[in-house]
């Protein structure tokens, strides 16, 4: 007897595959569209091939419309920020220094080791970005002044406090360079790692606790804002006394709020084999006199572990102010650049004048047209100052005043609910701001008061920085207890792939990884999110609010990785960033060792497009387990006649099906999943696959189950489908 079979849309992990009968519960590359699944939209990678791989990783974009009709997308990875224009990738990166050098370079025949010395001390770091040009020449060398002139460079290494190594492609086959022509060094300013990374204890600093040995002396000689020691130079540091300071193994001061190792002292004033900002703490410079503190043997409450906090990535906070893009380093300073100057693709974006020099989070208030400023300095120009739950904002139309005055609309704001401001996103009448357990609102109400804050949430904290989006004057988040939104009250989104999201997640080293994304085209909103003991994105959840109903949530997930998204309302399609961590190859800097990011274009065709190279989108979905006698139940039941029961009390035989797509391009997988009890492995019992065109009328079959599940699948590229009416010719074969 044929029977149709039908399927609740969205996706079921909260039951068993047994237990969702009649549900799907399972699928990669795939969204219910109108209560029906179907394969996901293709994508092309943006940009000129071999010019389209961007060094490190996508953690930043925003797209808006100038003042000359110029579409503009702004990408900021954790080493460069670039302007994306008429498909050609600009490096807009800020420049903290420039320093012309001469003779600076020396090579060594075999190696592809170049070394660059200073005249004095430098602030570079090793992975940092330098842009070298002005070079005239460079003798005993194969190296010639073209490859380096106009060039960015990773630093490889920082042997001193006035060298730096960086690594060209090939060896050196000369003598090896002795002397060579001019040239300047420009620092790109430091963004961050390109992943979260794992601090110690309960907090970055050894907070609560005391030192049994807790000896403190001065320092003799100022330590600058480097990796280096006394003076600038070397990995030692001199102390007026270190006689009662620990001398064996590796051990540790404070000074301020910096930690540092070392591993042996001489003299009994030096302390020798010194790393910098160990323990999570960060790099600081300090006065000659500075009180130093032993915190080798810390023990508290609080004792530092192995485990503990996250520390962030290398992140942006981007926006724009009418031409200007406006662009904020996670815990650093903000930039702004002028896309509708003359020659503004060949410019950099530059420091903001009177605007706070460490913040974790930026928006630009409209229509009102306020700079706002999250986790913020009390005190702007100091970063010791700044406080995770500070807030502060511009005057009115000048992004560069900050300081409240009796005629201007500049303000500062202190939330009370949380330890820290995770994130804030624009809405239509309102910013909404979250900390890490409670939402707020922030409305423009004009002066005295600027803006009017309001509570309107608790235990619903943001879980990254980038985990929500808004729509419909409805925002929608990740917490790290479930999926919320808010419109005019708050909600815990039902979702029926919690369990498997949050269960998977990796929360404790990849918060900060966390990206949500809008398909306006299709309803969707999608979290990005690492997974397991991953440490980049690799798996994405999808909840769809145009099919979704209270009773029926229609949520999805898969595969599809991408650091950042947005949505089509600039450049008519979904954009997205994606990262490969393990390939450094990036067309614009030598010697990357921090992996890629490609940008994309999605919903365009049925195929992934990178660097030329087509290649299929493989999607699935699975139901879960059904008998083909559960419709008749009921009346079994109350007939009491045992042939009419379901529920997998009779083994089926399989005769036959007949496929349905409403619409179909190339080829489908059809596999009929076998099982005659629940923990059955059921492909080693499979049905198929059978391969399925658009003019197949029927696949016959002869198999005996007491349940079946459905999958349908696709392999290979120019493929496509939307599933219609599945429909089944079995019988009833007896009990065993």
């Amino acid at each position: 007897m044929l029977q149709k079979i039908g399927f609740q849309p969205g996706i079921n992990k909260q039951l068993s595959p047994t237990g969702a009968e009649g549900q799907w519960v399972d699928c990669d590359n795939v969204r219910f569209r109108y209560g029906t699944p179907e394969k996901i939209g293709g994508w092309n990678q943006l940009g000129n091939v071999n010019e389209n791989e961007l060094t490190g990783a996508g953690r930043g974009l925003h797209h808006f419309l100038n003042s000359l009709s110029q579409r503009y997308a702004i990408i900021g990875t954790n080493r460069i920020l670039y302007a994306f224009q008429g498909g050609v990738f600009y490096d807009i990166h800020p420049i903290k220094s420039t320093t012309t050098l001469t003779n600076a370079f020396s090579t060594t025949n075999g190696s592809p080791t170049v070394t660059i010395t200073f005249s004095g001390s430098h602030s570079i770091n090793v992975n940092d970005i330098i842009l070298l040009d002005n070079f005239t020449a460079i003798t005993d060398s194969n190296y010639s002044a073209s490859d380096f002139d106009d060039k960015k460079f990773m630093v490889t290494s920082v042997p001193t406090s006035s060298t730096i190594t960086i690594t060209m492609p090939s060896n050196e086959t000369g003598s090896g360079a002795t002397t060579s022509g001019g040239i300047r060094v420009q620092h790109y300013y430091p963004v961050g790692t390109p992943v979260q990374e794992k601090g110690y204890g309960w907090g970055l600093n050894s907070w609560g606790g005391e030192a049994s040995s807790a000896v403190t002396t001065t320092l003799n000689g100022a330590l600058g804002d480097n990796a280096f020691g006394t003076g600038g130079s070397g990995t030692s540091i001199v102390l007026a006394d270190a006689t009662q300071f620990p001398d064996t193994g590796t051990n540790f001061i404070k000074v301020g709020t910096e930690e540092i190792s070392y591993t042996g002292i001489t003299g009994g004033t030096t302390l020798t084999g010194i790393t910098r900002a160990v323990r999570g703490t960060t790099r600081a410079a300090h006065s000659d006199g500075a009180t130093v503190t032993n915190t080798s043997d810390f023990t508290a409450w609080n004792q530092q572990t192995a485990e503990g906090l996250a520390l962030d990535p290398g992140m942006w906070s981007l926006d724009n102010f009418g031409d200007k893009a406006i662009c904020l380093i996670h815990d650093g300073a903000c930039f702004e650049w002028d896309s509708a100057a003359a020659n503004a693709t060949v410019t950099r974006a530059t420091i903001i004048s009177g605007a706070p020099t460490a913040s974790r989070h930026m928006v630009v208030s409209t229509p009102d047209r306020h700079l706002v400023f999250y986790g913020t300095e009390t005190t702007i120009g100091d970063p010791t100052t700044q406080d995770d739950m500070f807030i502060r904002f511009s005057d009115q139309e000048d992004i560069n005043t900050y300081i409240p005055t009796a005629t201007n609309t500049a303000g500062t704001q202190r939330l009370a609910d949380g330890s820290r401001i995770m994130g804030a996103i624009k809405g239509r009448d309102a910013i909404y701001v979250w900390t890490d357990n409670a939402l707020f609102t922030q409305r423009f109400v004009g002066q005295p008061f600027t803006f009017a804050f309001a509570q309107v949430g608790t235990n619903c904290g943001l879980a990254g920085q980038n985990a929500c989006v808004e729509v419909d004057n409805t925002a929608y988040w990740m917490s790290k207890n479930g999926f919320f939104r808010y419109a005019g009250k708050l909600e815990s989104l039902p979702c029926l792939v919690e369990d498997h999201v949050f269960d998977d997640i990796n929360l404790a080293s990849g918060n900060q990884m966390i990206s949500a994304g809008l398909n306006n085209l299709f309803g969707e909103v999608i979290w990005f999110y690492p997974s397991g003991t991953s440490d980049v994105v690799n798996k994405q959840v999808t909840y769809n609010y145009f099919d979704s109903s209270s009773q029926r949530p229609v949520w999805t997930v898969g595969t599809l990785a991408r650091t950042m998204w947005r949505d089509s309302a600039v450049f008519g399609l979904p954009h997205a960033l994606s990262y490969d961590a393990g390939t450094d190859t990036s067309f614009d800097v030598v010697g990357n060792t921090e992996g890629r990011t490609a940008y994309y274009e999605h919903e365009t065709g049925t195929d992934q497009n990178r660097n030329g190279t087509i290649t299929a989108i493989t999607s699935n979905i699975t139901s879960g387990d059904f008998d083909i006698t559960q419709q008749r139940s009921a009346q079994g039941q109350q007939t009491g006649v045992a042939t009419f029961r379901g529920d997998g009390e009779f083994i089926m035989k399989i005769r036959r099906f007949i496929p349905d797509f409403i619409s179909q391009t190339g080829n489908t997988q059809i596999t009929l999943e076998l099982r005659n009890f629940p923990n059955d492995t059921a492909a080693s019992s499979s049905l198929g696959p059978f391969t399925v065109t658009s003019s197949t009328q029927k696949i016959d079959t002869r198999a005996r189950a007491r349940a079946i599940a459905l999958k349908i699948a696709n392999t290979s590229s120019s493929q496509s489908w939307k599933l219609g009416t599945f429909r089944l010719d079995t019988q009833p074969d007896g009990r065993r």
